[in-house]
Parts: C-alpha cells; sequence; structure tokens
C-alpha cells in the first residue's frame, strides 16, 4: 500500500517547484506520494508524476532565462562603462584630507578619533585601512 499524503503548498513565484521537488524526493523514496489539493497534482499516478515533472522543468527553465537575462544586462552595463557595487568609501574622502590624516596620524600627536573628525573620515575601519595599513597594501 502507496501512503498519500496531502499538502498544500503556501509558497508562490520561481523556486516553489523546486521547493516541492525537495519535499517530494525523499518522501517518495520512502513510498510516501504527494497529493496537492490546490494543483489537484497526484503522484501516485503516472499523469500526476508527469505533470509534476513538467512544472518542475518549466521552474528550472524559467530560473535560468532569469539568470540568462541578469548576466546579459550586467553585460551591458559593462559595455556602457557602468559598474555594479557598492562604492568605496575612499571616494568620498578627497585626496588632500587623506594626505593629512596620513601626516597628523605619523606626528602621534592626536587621537585617530580627532583625526577622523578633521579629516571626514566616518568609519574607524576605512581609518586604518587607507591610513594606518596603507603601507602593507
Amino acid at each position: 500500500m502507496i501512503d498519500t499524503k496531502p499538502v498544500t503548498i503556501q509558497c508562490a513565484g520561481p523556486g516553489c517547484e523546486r521547493e516541492i521537488h525537495w519535499i517530494r524526493e525523499p518522501l517518495g523514496e520512502r513510498g510516501i506520494e504527494l497529493r496537492s489539493l490546490k494543483e489537484n497534482i497526484d503522484t501516485t499516478t503516472s499523469t500526476g508524476k508527469l505533470m509534476f515533472h513538467i512544472i518542475g522543468a518549466m521552474a528550472e527553465f524559467e530560473r535560468d532565462v532569469i539568470s540568462e537575462r541578469t548576466q546579459a544586462g550586467l553585460e551591458a552595463a559593462r559595455a556602457r562603462g557602468r559598474r555594479g557595487g557598492r562604492p568605496k568609501a575612499i571616494q568620498k574622502i578627497e585626496p588632500r584630507n587623506l594626505t593629512r590624516a596620513k601626516e597628523l596620524y605619523a606626528a602621534k600627536k592626536n587621537r585617530i578619533q580627532e583625526i577622523m573628525q578633521m579629516t571626514g573620515f566616518k568609519s574607524r575601519n576605512t581609518f586604518y585601512k587607507y591610513v594606518v595599513n596603507a603601507e602593507k597594501r
């Protein structure tokens, strides 16, 4: 006798079918089949299994198309001279302030917090990266 577990899938959008597959595979290995009440798919029948695989293949196709379009968009942006990602924090600091911060730090007369306030550094990590550890880079 095959056990059938009625399920209601609460997810929507791309990736939902992948989740259904992840649920179905381990249960199928133990002889438990799924019957989706909402989608009317019953994996105990050959038609239900076929529909389940078709939906899974469609979901995989949709993910691949989205990925290809994303990559094409990124390549087109790069061709126009655009770069993605977060801008470097150092781009907001004027070169003269960076030079001044290095000089003040080398003089060892001011606290780091004071140097940061005088030169416009907002993050201690950024200060250490570009002033204190600049020689190591």
